[in-house]
């Protein structure tokens, strides 16, 4: 209660109290004639004196008189006497301070008795100033209050209320005390237990406490920690949120995202004091255990209320950092949880690659981890390898450049990458070359500063030694197709005059014979039979003569070539047969269709692919072939698609090989769709065919622009 220093004193009061504010009135009207002390003039000028003093000081101080200990004090000390005030003016103080006597009496008696002064700071009184035993600390002395003849006659103190600051300093250690303990902690539940211990420390503060975890669905909680003094009906292992029919609040504080208040009393919880008898905790503080930086609840944390203390801002505060605390807590521990996962999962992966790893720790570039597959490249063990510098573990590799290279991603920062980098490196007790495809990148620290290298690297010794094979085979069959080609194109060439010849002699032989003889059926057969294979054979020549010059002739006479152009004069070779089989030609042509070819062999790929067409159409419908051009950023794209009989394209492997036929039931020599893929490859183009049996077929030639 404010000193009142402006508190109107009765005209007839005595000079005594004046001054005095709301004390000093309560005095001056007070009737003192019907108290043991009498009126203020029969006082002794010593107490008198100490009245005028006290009265007149903003600090909290009182006077006890007589051998009763008769009450007085100042309008600073109310505070201290709560609903006592206004009767504990004049009251005895044993009977006043009942509660307290046990403690205070023995120091009282004392003094009245001659004893030295008595100074206390931060003492523990429990007062009953406010309904209930109060937890109060209070600094103050008691000096003996002489009469006018110098005996001890009462007690004069002055005192101070420092509740709030040994709450605030306990507070404040516990939070601490929790913040200190928890940086080691691995595993949720040994956070929130050990948090629940060490609050339980602070009794005082904390009766008790439970930690419950939110599950990701958000419907349930499960307790994670509670102190040791909770009956097991109170613990409940998990609680459904959905039932919504918690005695602690939850889906009310997942609602508000505020703190509550519940009442407990009904699990006969009692709070650990140093002194008098345990009370019953009635109320708890339920508050959400928030996410930090974020508007997300991940748990509860209830805190009993001590029932000697007042829950004002302060002590709410004090809940509120603890939950703050916890939060804090459980996310660390969740984030070191996740690293660790994430660390095991990397080590696993680390362990499993196929490729070898290594991570190499500066500037000695000490090898902190080396995988089994960075191992079979070394042609070591782990243990040999493990905490040594590289230029020590592998000692060959000293004169390789290798430490150099490392030393140079350190310094600068800039990865390295190596494809096929031949080492020599040893072996089951020799050198050995192998190659290696790796890359050597700088691993930094959370502030950015370069800690080491990482290395991954991949033996391709084995493909290197096959490529190399491939490569060598590749020569010979180069050099060796050379060879057949110039076999082919001089033994078409050469073939040719003897056929001419022996088709010369039998036509010469069959106009040399009468007749009568040619008249004769077997003859006449042989005849014919002979003639056949004849043209056969020539055939064969001449198109062996085609595949050789074919391929004698690619990359000569590339010019630009219009695509329309050749197509118009291979359709007038055609004419006839398109007459003749009332097929339908629909073309879409870009204008832009311009490549680079050689324009002898863009008419064989037109020519053939639009023979085969009209060759192999369907005789239950009326032919229709479509030729397209289309423009891609790289390619000029050549579609010719029809509705013929179709291929079956489970012998696609077939469809380009020299003298094969699909179709038997009109002539052909099985070389055209070799050819025009021999051409186009040759051209570095591709050639695709989509086809079905009773539909059509469409080629695609995919011209390099």
């Amino acid at each position: 209660m404010p000193q009142d220093k402006n508190a109107v004193v009765p005209e007839n009061a005595l000079n005594l109290f004046r001054g005095g504010g709301e004390m000093g009135a309560l005095m001056a009207a007070y009737n003192w004639e019907n108290h043991p002390l009498g009126h203020p003039d029969t006082w002794p000028q010593s107490l008198q004196q100490n009245i005028r003093l006290m009265l007149n000081s903003g600090f909290p101080m009182f006077i006890w008189w007589s051998q009763d200990l008769y009450m007085f004090h100042n309008d600073a000390y109310l505070p201290a006497l709560g609903n006592k005030h206004p009767a504990a003016l004049g009251a005895r103080a044993r009977v006043m301070w009942s509660e307290i006597w046990d403690d205070l009496g023995v120091v009282v008696d004392n003094i009245m008795q001659g004893g030295a002064p008595f100074f206390a700071d931060a003492l523990l009184l429990l007062l009953e100033r406010k309904g209930f035993a109060e937890e109060t600390y209070w600094t103050f002395s008691y000096s003996p209050a002489f009469n006018d003849q110098g005996e001890v006659n009462g007690i004069f103190c002055a005192c101070q209320e420092v509740t709030n600051t040994v709450l605030s300093q306990r507070r404040l250690k516990s939070l601490k005390d929790v913040s200190e303990r928890m940086t080691q902690i691995q595993t949720l539940e040994q956070a929130s237990q050990l948090t629940c211990d060490i609050l339980y420390q602070n009794k005082e503060d904390i009766p008790f406490c439970m930690t419950y975890l939110l599950d990701d669905t958000g419907t349930a909680t499960t307790l994670i920690g509670h102190t040791g003094n909770i009956p097991n009906k109170a613990l409940l292992p998990t609680i459904d949120l959905t039932e919504n029919n918690s005695e602690w609040g939850f889906a009310a504080v997942m609602a508000s995202q505020q703190m509550i208040l519940c009442d407990c009393s009904g699990l006969d919880l009692e709070s650990s004091q140093e002194k008098g008898s345990p009370d019953t905790v009635k109320q708890a503080a339920v508050l959400p255990i928030m996410r930090p930086g974020q508007n997300q609840i991940i748990g509860f944390f209830i805190a009993g209320i001590s029932p000697r203390l007042v829950y004002n801002a302060d002590y709410s505060g004090y809940h509120t950092l603890l939950a703050a605390q916890i939060a804090t807590s459980i996310t660390s521990v969740q984030a070191r949880e996740e690293l660790a996962r994430q660390q095991l999962y990397l080590q696993e992966i680390f362990q499993q690659a196929p490729v070898g790893i290594t991570i190499l720790r500066s500037p000695h570039h000490i090898i902190d981890l080396a995988n089994p597959g960075v191992c079979e490249i070394w042609g070591r063990k782990p243990e040999e390898v493990l905490g040594k510098p590289v230029i020590e573990a592998l000692p060959e590799v000293a004169d390789q450049g290798i430490i150099q290279l490392l030393d140079n991603v350190v310094n600068t920062g800039e990865s390295f990458i190596a494809n096929e980098l031949p080492l020599q490196l040893e072996r089951n007790g020799q050198l050995e070359e192998v190659f290696l495809n790796f890359i050597y990148q700088p691993l930094r620290d959370s502030l950015g500063f370069i800690r080491g290298v990482i290395a991954i690297a991949i033996d391709i010794s084995e493909q290197v030694k096959f490529r190399r094979s491939v490569e060598a085979l590749n020569e010979e069959l180069l050099a060796t197709n050379a060879d057949l080609d110039n076999f082919v194109y001089a033994a078409s060439h050469d073939l040719k005059t003897p056929i001419l010849n022996i088709d010369g002699l039998i036509q010469a032989l069959v106009e040399d014979l009468p007749p009568e003889v040619l008249k004769v059926e077997d003859i006449s057969r042989v005849i014919s039979l002979i003639k056949a294979s004849v043209s056969r054979f020539k055939n064969t020549v001449t198109d062996l003569s085609e595949v050789a010059k074919t391929q004698r002739q690619a990359g000569e006479d590339v010019s630009p070539i219009n695509v329309a152009e050749v197509l118009e004069e291979v359709r007038l070779d055609f004419e006839a047969q398109i007459t003749e089989s009332g097929a339908q030609i629909e073309t879409d042509l870009s204008t832009a269709a311009v490549i680079q070819f050689s324009a002898k062999n863009i008419r064989s790929i037109i020519y053939n692919l639009l023979s085969n067409a009209l060759k192999y159409r369907s005789p239950d419908r009326q032919p229709y072939i479509r030729i397209t051009t289309e423009n891609t950023p790289e390619h000029v794209l050549l579609t010719v698609q029809d509705n013929g009989l179709g291929i079956d394209m489970t012998q696609e492997s077939k469809i380009f090989s020299m003298f094969t036929r699909l179709h038997d039931h009109v002539e052909g020599s099985g070389i055209g769709l070799y050819i025009v893929k021999r051409i186009v490859e040759n051209a570095g183009g591709l050639i695709q065919v989509e086809s079905e049996v009773g539909t059509g077929s469409t080629f695609r030639i995919f011209f390099k622009r």
